[in-house]
C-alpha cells in the first residue's frame, strides 16, 4: 500500500498541539476545553493533556472562567535575538542622525516578555544630556514609547500586552489610542520628569503590526525657539521610524 508523503513522518501529539494553537490565534476571545474538542474533531479527554502542556510552556493561558486563550510567547520567539540584533543595527544610524540633527537624545523600544524595553540608545551630541538606559522597561500606559505600542497594536494584543503588563487602560488613555493613531505619533508632557516631552513614533514590521517605537525625550531649552525645534525633532523622529520600517538604515 502506497504511503502519502506528507504522513509518511506523521508527529500525532506535535500536531494535535498545531491544531489547538492554530484554532486559538484564529479565534477572537477565548474557548473551552468542550468548545476546542468540537471544533477539531475530537473528544475533551483528547486534547486535556496537550491543553495541560501549553499552558505549562505559556503558549497558551487559562483564563479565570476555565478558557484558554493564547499569548504573546511565540510573537516574542518570532521576534528573538537575531531579528532583533539586526534592527537594533539598522536603527543605531538612524538614531544617531536624529541626535546630532536635533541636539536631544534618542531611543529604540521594542515589547519583550511582557514589557515594554529600551534596546538601543544615542546621547544627544553636547555636553548634557537626558537619556534613557539601554535595558529600562517602561510603562504602557504612561510613557509615549508604551501609548504608541498600544494605539498601534490590535484589540487582542493590546489586551494581552495589558495583561502581561499587569496594567489596566483608563477611558482618557483609551481615548488617547484614538488621536495617536490617527495623527501617527504622540507628542506628550512625560509624567516622570518636569520639562520632557516625549516625541514617540511607531515602526511598523512587514505585516502591518507595530514591532518598535522610536522616542526622543525632548528637553526644553532656554537658547531655542522651543516650539519650532520640537517639531523639528518630531519631524526626525517621525522619519527615522519610517525609515525604519522600511528596513534601510540610512535616507
Amino acid at each position: 500500500m502506497a504511503t502519502d508523503e506528507s504522513d509518511r513522518y506523521r508527529a500525532p501529539a506535535l500536531d494535535k498541539g498545531l491544531d489547538i494553537f492554530e484554532l486559538l490565534a484564529e479565534t477572537d476571545g477565548a474557548l473551552s476545553q468542550a468548545e476546542i474538542a468540537k471544533s477539531l474533531g475530537r473528544t475533551p479527554n483528547e486534547i486535556y493533556r496537550m491543553l495541560d502542556r501549553l499552558v505549562r510552556r505559556e503558549y497558551i493561558r487559562r483564563t479565570p472562567e476555565d478558557r484558554y486563550e493564547i499569548t504573546l510567547k511565540m510573537f516574542e520567539l518570532v521576534h528573538a535575538r537575531p531579528p532583533l540584533r539586526r534592527l537594533v543595527n539598522q536603527a543605531v544610524p538612524l538614531l544617531q542622525k536624529v541626535a546630532q540633527e536635533s541636539g536631544q537624545s534618542c531611543h529604540l523600544v521594542v515589547f519583550d516578555r511582557n514589557a515594554a524595553v529600551v534596546v538601543a540608545q544615542v546621547d544627544a551630541p553636547s555636553y548634557w544630556t537626558l537619556a534613557v538606559r539601554v535595558g529600562t522597561q517602561l510603562k504602557l500606559t504612561s510613557t509615549g514609547s508604551g501609548l504608541v505600542f498600544l494605539a498601534f497594536s490590535s484589540a487582542e494584543n493590546r489586551a494581552l500586552m495589558l495583561k502581561g503588563a499587569g496594567e489596566t487602560m483608563s477611558p482618557q488613555v483609551e481615548a488617547l489610542l484614538e488621536s495617536i493613531r490617527r495623527d501617527g505619533y504622540t507628542m506628550m508632557p512625560s509624567e516622570q520628569i518636569a520639562g520632557v516631552t516625549n516625541l514617540s513614533a511607531p515602526v511598523i514590521g512587514p505585516l502591518g503590526s507595530v514591532m518598535a517605537v522610536v522616542t526622543s525625550p525632548y528637553t526644553e531649552r532656554l537658547d531655542r525657539d522651543s516650539s519650532e525645534d520640537r517639531a523639528h525633532t518630531l519631524e526626525l523622529v517621525r522619519a527615522a521610524a519610517a525609515n525604519l520600517s522600511k528596513g534601510r538604515p540610512e535616507d
